[in-house]
């Protein structure tokens, strides 16, 4: 695996490796794709302003995040099915990151049990969650991963009914009968792939019943409006996950990386903001946290790494974007995350 070197390579060795059905999902995005491909082209336009002589001999990205000191601020966000991409699913992306040291953020769409993931993860654990038709479901659900120590929930907000996925649909992707999905109840899974089925409608009265249930940090996760993100935190969310699905779902929104400078502008520091979407590089990462963001997230990356080498490879891909990551700072004169605002842009 030593020729695999960047974040792209794992990409092009998971796409030789998985069915080709398989990769369609993870790689796609809504409709024509045109924001799937700005959420790169954003990072891409965004020019870094170093500075030089600056002593840069330690590089320190620690960062705290909901009352935890995360040793660098890169989080492996929350992706569905992932016993289709290796045998070990969740379980082997956990124990993946936990050998990075990196958060991990399971899904409800997951293949294994919270309880099964929680007995890998030995660094900190999230649970992003769907508001089920089935509220009874969710509570447990909820009650459940309190129990095996998750740390947070991120509430997925931008769902009301499934993206118009056509590459997916010519791949003629579909979830096997037999794939577990031990949190998801039956209206739950037909929701999540096939887009004509009825959808529960999701609101903030949702937020705050979810709220009053969790004992835990709960982010919202898929703010693009700067209003809805003062709405976030006037509910008494604890933060926003800036994010456009991996642009899965409404294709032409803004790139995250442009939202999230507009809602780090209308909050001033309200309520602590990551994003995710597009981020293959350490640049990209000092990038997002200039602009506001506490951490960042990915998603696709690390399934790439979990498909080509499982837990190592997820291990890998996190420890290639950490060393880009310092090897950035290093060479723009920051040392340290604090030093991560607007001046280190062009």
């Amino acid at each position: 695996m030593t020729d695999l070197l960047t974040l792209d390579d794992y990409e092009a060795a998971a796409r030789e490796r998985l069915p080709h059905a398989v990769y369609e999902f993870l790689a796609g995005g809504a409709a024509d794709e045109i924001s799937l491909r700005w959420n790169r082209e954003a990072f891409e336009r965004i020019a870094l302003r170093p500075r030089v002589l600056v002593d840069v001999a330690a590089i320190d990205t620690r960062v705290d995040l909901l009352g935890h000191s995360l040793p660098f601020p890169i989080l492996l966000a929350p992706v569905a099915y992932q016993r289709l991409i290796h045998d070990g699913g969740e379980v082997e992306a956990a124990r993946g990151a936990a050998a990075a040291g990196a958060v991990y953020v399971a899904s409800t769409a997951s293949t294994s049990s919270i309880e099964e993931i929680a007995a890998a993860a030995t660094s900190p654990l999230w649970l992003q969650i769907y508001v089920q038709q089935d509220r009874g479901f969710t509570r447990d659900l909820v009650a459940r991963a309190e129990a095996a120590g998750v740390q947070a929930f991120c509430l997925t907000v931008d769902t009301p009914a499934l993206g118009t996925r056509n590459r997916q649909a010519r791949a003629k992707f579909t979830v096997p009968a037999g794939l577990p999905t031990p949190h998801l109840d039956a209206e739950g899974r037909a929701r999540l792939t096939n887009s004509s089925v009825r959808r529960e409608p999701v609101t903030w009265r949702d937020v705050e019943w979810l709220r009053s249930m969790v004992t835990r940090p709960l982010l919202l996760k898929g703010i693009l409006d700067p209003q809805d993100a003062v709405l976030a935190a006037e509910s008494g969310v604890d933060g926003i996950i800036v994010s456009n699905h991996g642009a899965r779902n409404l294709d032409t929104v803004p790139a995250t990386i442009d939202a999230l400078a507009v809602i780090a502008d209308r909050l001033g520091g309200r309520l602590p903001l990551l994003v995710d979407g597009g981020i293959r590089r350490g640049t990209d990462v000092v990038k997002g946290l200039a602009l506001g963001a506490r951490a960042v997230l990915i998603g696709r990356s690390y399934t790439y790494g979990l498909a080509v080498n499982g837990a190592e490879g997820v291990a890998q891909v996190v420890r290639i974007l950490r060393h880009e990551l310092e090897t950035a700072m290093a060479l723009m004169g920051r040392p340290s995350i604090a030093a991560l605002d607007r001046t280190a842009l062009w």
